[in-house]
C-alpha cells in the first residue's frame, strides 16, 4: 500500500492513503476527539470533472479584447497555452496599470483556499499586487462578520479581546452556570478555522458542562443550531428580533433592582442615556417584555424570567456571527454586550459576553505562543478601499460616495479584477445582479482548482493546483499543532501553483524579483517556518527542522496562558488596564457613533424597523445559513457534500404548516423566489424550524438557468434570492443571513444541475 501522508485543512487534520481507484482513504488525525465529517469530501476530489485542467480564456475576451460586455458566464471558453495566457496576462496588467493605476485594480479572494500558510491564495494574490503594480483596492471586514469588526470596537475598544482571547471552552466546562446563546453555538461551524484545527471540542465541552449542571439556551428560529449533547432549552425567536428581547430582559435587570450597578458604575460609561430610551423616558415606549412579546415570539413571562435567573447565575452571553449578517446587525452586538454589562460577570471565568464562540473552532481558546509561518503580503500603495458585502455597489457606481464608519468613502473606478482562492458567487447576494455587474469589469482573472461559478464568470481561468499537489505548513492561530501539509498527487491537467503562476507573471512584466525575492517555494516554505523555530528555541520548546517536522508530520507548539486576557485584567484593575475605547470602558452610548448621525444605527442599542419584512408575495423569512456538508461552496462536488443534497440538489426545510399550506410534500422540488430572482430546491419538513421560516443552506454553486425569461439558479444557491443591503452606514456588512421569499411545489420541467463539470474547452486560439 502506498505510504499514509499527513495533511490540513480548515476543517481537520487528517492522513491520507491513495487507493487503487484513484480515490483517497482519509483518516482523521488520532489526537481529534470529534473529527468533522466534511474530510470526507477530499476522497474524490483530487480527479474530479469539475477541475481546471488547462489555462482557459474567455472567447470573447481574445477576439474583441479588455472591456465591458454582457457575455461573462454565456461565453465559450478557449484553452491556451501557459506561455501565451501569461503574455498577455502580463500586458493587461501593465495596460491597467499605465492608463489607470493600481487603484483600478481590485484584489480578491478570500482566504479559505487552504490551510497551509504560503500557498495561501488571498496572501499571494494581494502579496503579487503590491509588489508588481504598486497595490490594489482592498476590501476589509468579512461576510462572516463584518457588522461586528466595525461596531465592537466602538464598545470594547478591539474585536479580538472579546471574539478570541477571551472565554474559553475550558472555562465553560468548569465554571459557567448558564450559556444564552444568541443565534446558537451550531458544531457545524465550529468544525472550521483558518489554518487548521486538530481537536474539535464544542461538542464534548458542551456535554460536559451541561453534564456538571450548566444551562444552556438556544434563541434561534432553529433547534439545529445546538447539538443535542448541550440539553439545551430552545426559545424559537422570530428571525432578527434578538434586539427585542435583550432590550426587554435588560428592561426587567432595571426595574427589579436586578442589575449589577457596581459593575455598570465602574466598568462602563453612557448608561443614563440608554437607560432614558429603555424605560420609555426618551421616546414614550418602555421596552418591557409586553412590548418585546410580539415582535419576538417569546411570551412575556419567559423573558421576564429568563432575566431573572441570569441575574442570579454565572453567566455567559454569546453572538454567533448569524444575528450580525441582517439588517441593523449591529444593534444585537451592543444589546448583547450592554446585557452582559448589566449582569456583572464581565472578566469573571466562563462568564461575561463573547462575541462569535462556536461560530468558527478559532474561538474558544487561547491563542499560540509563537509566531505562524505565514507569508509576508508587502506594502499597498493604495489607500482607497471597501467594504467587503459592497462589491455590487462599487462596480456598479463609481465615483458614487458612500458611508462607511464615520468615514465618507468613495467607489473607485476598477477596470481589472484579480481573484484567486475564493468564489464571490458564494459569499455574495442577489447573484443575477452581480452576474451584470462584473459585465462593467475590462477583464476578471480568476485562479481556482475548479470550475465554480465565479470562473465561469471569468475572461481568463487559470489552473490552480489544490493543497494536496503540493508542499506546505498548516497551522492555525488558536490551534496546537502545526501540521506537515505533505505533497500526495502530482498537479491535475496543467495546473501549477500560485506561486509559480504569479511569479511567471511578474517575470514578464520586468518585476520577477519584486514578488519572489530570489526563492522557490520551498526556500519561502524553510525561510517561513525558520521565524517559528528561532522563537521556539528561545523558548526552550521542541524545535525541529523542517526535514524532521515532515518525517514527524506534525509539531505540538505552545499556547497562552488561559488567564481571561485583557478582559479579566481590565476586570481586576480598569485603570491600570483600560480598553482602547474613548473613556477606557465599556460603552454603552458611545458619543463616537453618536456623532456620525446615523439613523440606522445610533448612539446606543436600539430597536430599528427593517427595509426586508414579510409581505404578500414572500410571506416567509429565508434563513441562509452555513452549510453543514462544507466549508462555504469549497468542495460542493465533494462525496460528503453531494451526499447532503437530495437529486443533486440543495435541500429547503420548512416547518409542517406551511408546507401543508402550499402542498408541499417530502421530497418535492420547490423553487424558492424573491423581487431578487429564484432557485430551485428539494424539499424537507421539519419541526426544527420556526413557522413562517424557510432554511437553505448558501454554497450550492450557482447554476443559472433561463426559464421563460426568469433566470432560476436550479442547483438551490439561495443568493439568488437573499438581499445585497448593507447593515447600516456604519457597518456596510452582508445581510444575506435573512431575506423574505415565497416558497412553492415546481411544476414545471425539472433542469438537470450541470455546474459540477468543467465545461467544453475550444482547444485552438484563432
Amino acid at each position: 500500500m502506498t505510504e499514509s501522508l499527513t495533511h490540513s485543512s480548515h476543517w481537520g487534520a487528517f492522513s491520507v492513503t491513495p487507493e487503487a481507484d484513484g480515490r483517497l482513504e482519509i483518516t482523521p488525525h488520532k489526537g481529534d476527539p470529534d473529527p468533522s465529517p466534511i474530510l470526507q469530501n477530499l476522497t474524490d476530489a483530487l480527479r474530479h470533472p469539475a477541475r481546471v485542467a488547462r489555462p482557459m480564456v474567455r472567447r470573447g475576451w481574445l477576439t474583441d479584447g479588455p472591456g465591458p460586455t454582457t457575455r461573462r458566464g454565456h461565453d465559450e471558453f478557449v484553452a491556451v497555452p501557459w506561455d501565451d495566457v501569461i503574455d498577455r496576462l502580463a500586458a493587461e496588467l501593465k495596460r491597467v496599470e499605465s492608463e489607470f493605476g493600481a487603484e483600478a485594480v481590485f484584489g480578491g479572494s478570500y482566504g479559505w483556499s487552504s490551510a497551509g500558510r504560503f500557498h495561501h491564495a488571498q496572501s499571494q494574490v494581494h502579496r503579487f499586487l503590491n509588489k508588481t503594480i504598486g497595490g490594489y483596492v482592498k476590501s476589509v471586514g468579512t461576510y462572516s462578520s463584518a457588522a461586528a469588526h466595525a461596531m465592537l470596537p466602538h464598545i470594547f475598544g478591539s474585536v479580538m479581546d472579546v471574539a478570541r482571547h477571551n472565554v474559553t471552552w475550558d472555562q465553560i466546562v468548569e465554571h459557567t452556570e448558564l450559556v444564552l446563546a444568541f443565534g446558537g453555538l451550531a458544531v457545524k461551524n465550529s468544525a472550521i478555522a483558518q489554518g487548521g484545527i486538530s481537536q474539535h471540542i464544542e461538542r464534548l465541552s458542551m456535554g460536559a458542562a451541561a453534564k456538571r449542571g450548566a444551562r444552556f439556551v438556544l434563541i434561534s428560529p432553529l433547534r439545529s443550531d445546538m447539538p443535542p449533547d448541550a440539553n439545551a432549552e430552545w426559545l424559537p425567536i422570530q428571525p432578527g428580533t434578538d434586539t427585542a428581547l435583550l432590550l426587554a430582559m435588560m428592561y426587567v435587570l432595571d426595574s427589579e433592582g436586578l442589575a449589577d450597578m457596581d459593575f455598570v458604575d465602574r466598568y462602563t460609561v453612557g448608561f443614563d442615556t440608554f437607560a432614558a430610551y429603555m424605560r420609555g423616558t426618551s421616546d414614550g415606549q418602555p421596552k418591557d417584555p409586553h412590548w418585546a412579546a410580539p415582535i419576538t415570539g417569546i411570551p412575556a413571562d419567559t423573558i421576564a424570567q429568563l432575566a431573572r435567573d441570569a441575574a442570579r447565575a454565572r453567566t455567559l452571553v454569546t453572538n454567533s456571527h448569524s444575528l450580525q449578517r441582517s439588517e441593523h446587525g449591529e444593534q444585537p452586538l451592543w444589546a448583547s454586550a450592554v446585557l452582559a454589562a448589566m449582569l456583572g460577570d464581565i472578566g469573571l471565568p466562563g462568564g461575561g459576553y463573547h462575541y462569535s464562540l462556536g461560530s468558527l473552532g478559532h474561538t474558544g481558546r487561547a491563542p499560540a505562543a509563537v509566531p505562524l509561518p505565514t507569508l509576508p503580503q508587502g506594502d499597498n500603495g493604495v489607500a482607497n478601499y471597501i467594504p467587503v458585502a459592497r462589491i455590487t455597489d462599487m462596480l456598479e457606481n463609481p465615483g458614487v460616495e458612500y458611508d462607511y464608519n464615520g468615514n465618507r468613502l468613495t467607489y473607485p473606478d476598477i477596470k481589472l479584477m484579480y481573484w484567486a482562492g475564493g468564489n464571490p458567487f458564494h459569499h455574495h447576494q442577489d447573484l443575477e445582479r452581480l452576474a451584470r455587474a462584473l459585465g462593467k469589469l475590462d477583464t476578471f482573472v480568476v485562479h481556482d482548482f475548479a470550475f465554480t461559478s465565479a470562473a465561469r464568470h471569468a475572461d481568463i481561468v487559470l489552473p490552480a493546483t489544490m493543497s494536496l499537489e503540493r508542499e506546505d505548513l498548516g497551522a492555525g492561530g488558536t490551534d496546537s499543532l502545526i501540521v506537515a501539509m505533505r505533497k500526495l498527487a502530482e498537479p491535475y491537467g496543467e495546473a501549477r501553483d500560485d506561486y509559480s503562476i504569479f511569479a511567471g507573471i511578474a517575470e514578464r512584466m520586468g518585476r520577477g524579483e519584486n514578488f519572489t525575492e530570489g526563492r522557490t517555494a520551498e526556500q519561502w516554505l524553510e525561510h517561513l517556518y525558520e521565524r517559528t523555530r528561532e522563537a521556539l528555541i528561545a523558548r526552550g520548546d521542541p524545535a525541529p527542522t523542517l526535514a524532521e517536522l515532515r518525517e514527524a508530520g506534525d509539531l505540538a507548539i505552545p499556547m497562552v496562558p488561559d488567564d481571561g486576557a485583557l478582559m479579566a485584567r481590565f476586570r481586576e484593575d480598569p485603570e491600570a488596564n483600560p480598553l482602547a475605547t474613548p473613556s477606557g470602558k465599556i460603552e454603552i452610548y458611545s458619543e463616537t457613533v453618536a456623532a456620525m448621525g446615523y439613523d440606522d444605527c445610533p448612539g446606543h442599542p436600539t430597536w430599528l424597523e427593517r427595509f426586508e419584512a414579510p409581505r404578500g408575495d414572500a410571506p416567509l423569512w429565508l434563513i441562509a445559513n452555513q452549510p453543514a456538508t462544507r466549508l462555504h461552496s469549497q468542495l460542493d462536488y465533494g462525496a460528503h457534500s453531494r451526499a447532503g443534497k437530495r437529486d443533486g440538489r440543495e435541500v429547503a426545510r420548512l416547518h409542517p404548516e406551511d408546507a401543508a399550506a402550499r402542498g408541499i410534500s417530502v421530497d418535492d422540488v420547490v423553487v424558492v423566489t424573491s423581487p431578487r430572482g429564484a432557485c430551485l430546491a428539494t424539499a424537507d419538513i421539519s419541526e426544527d424550524v420556526l413557522k413562517g421560516c424557510v432554511n437553505l443552506a448558501t454554497g450550492a454553486w450557482y447554476d443559472p438557468v433561463d426559464i421563460g425569461g426568469q433566470i432560476v439558479c436550479v442547483h438551490g444557491n439561495p443568493n439568488a434570492v437573499t438581499l445585497d443591503r448593507g447593515t447600516s452606514r456604519l457597518g456596510q456588512g452582508c445581510t444575506g443571513q435573512l431575506s423574505c421569499v415565497e416558497v412553492a411545489r415546481w411544476t414545471g420541467q425539472v433542469p438537470s444541475v450541470r455546474v459540477h463539470r468543467a465545461p467544453d474547452a475550444v482547444s485552438d486560439v484563432a
